[in-house]
């Protein structure tokens, strides 16, 4: 069992598995569909739901059709809001926040 914080590339392929099952089943897609929409092979996307094994192509191709894209891709930018984010009771008001 795995502690909540130590995640290894396994638990996060199952959560990308997971999110994207969810959000093909909210839309109301069947493999099938969305294998026509992403281009990705059904059998494919059966094995990904099941295991989270696939090609990063693939699973960008999957994203970019139930989610957006950007939201993917803004993981690969530096942590502006980190910068942001108040210190000092002073810059909260100096910046209007």
């Amino acid at each position: 069992m795995h502690h909540a914080l130590l995640l290894d590339d396994n638990d996060i392929q199952q959560a990308f598995a997971a999110h994207l099952r969810q959000l093909r089943e909210q839309a109301k897609l069947s493999r099938a569909a969305l294998a026509e929409r992403s281009n990705v092979p059904a059998p494919t996307i059966k094995k990904f739901e099941l295991t989270g094994q696939i090609s990063f192509r693939q699973l960008l191709l999957l994203w970019q059709s139930l989610d957006d894209l950007k939201r993917l891709y803004s993981l690969t930018q530096p942590m502006a809001d980190s910068a942001k984010t108040p210190i000092s009771i002073e810059e909260v008001i100096k910046d209007g926040f």
